[in-house]
């Protein structure tokens, strides 16, 4: 065989090996799938400007939901507390200071119907928990780490209740579907 051949012969191969293993990128499978009387909602929150409703905006928009302008105008409404943020030691070291942080981002979250105002979804917490180690020496460091670890904290916790919602709008869509369809 040609060498050219060979080679493109063994990339498929491995490619088809590859994809058979169910191997994905990460991040690349994140898209839930709602059904679509689910996919027009609207954003109720006391600070649409906040860092965590720009990530939650942006993560459900990425799977296909609509913002609406008006309440109105929504199948849905998403009520979204405020992000609260706590850190809390979890272990000292030989020096009386800080060894680990426990870190935790939540928010409360609820879906409402449009007309009256009615819970689809009744109120409940979404929680993310991060550990992280500290080191007392290099305090600048350590505050750009947390910096980073709170944004791909919000990213979770958008992410958390997106699929919640998407679990609780599957199920709904198939207790009303009629038997046999």
């Amino acid at each position: 065989m040609p060498q050219p051949l060979t080679r493109f012969v063994l990339l498929l191969g491995l490619s088809c090996l590859l994809a058979a293993c169910g191997f994905q990128l990460r991040g690349s499978s994140s898209a839930t799938a709602l059904p679509e009387a689910w996919k027009n909602l609207y954003l109720d929150t006391g600070n649409p400007n906040s860092e965590f409703s720009r990530e939650l905006q942006a993560r459900f928009s990425a799977n296909g939901i609509v913002w609406a302008e008006e309440r109105d105008q929504a199948a849905f409404i998403l009520r979204l507390g405020p992000d609260r943020f706590s850190q809390r030691n979890l272990s000292l070291n030989s020096e009386a200071r800080a060894a680990e942080f426990e870190l935790t981002l939540q928010s409360r979250f609820t879906v409402l119907k449009p007309e009256g105002g009615a819970p689809v979804i009744e109120p409940s917490n979404a929680v993310v928990v991060k550990q992280m180690e500290n080191d007392p020496r290099n305090v600048v460091g350590k505050a750009e780490e947390i910096r980073i670890l709170k944004g791909e904290m919000r990213g979770e916790l958008a992410q958390q209740i997106l699929r919640r919602i998407g679990f609780f709008a599957a199920n709904a869509a198939a207790t009303t579907e009629p038997a046999g369809s």
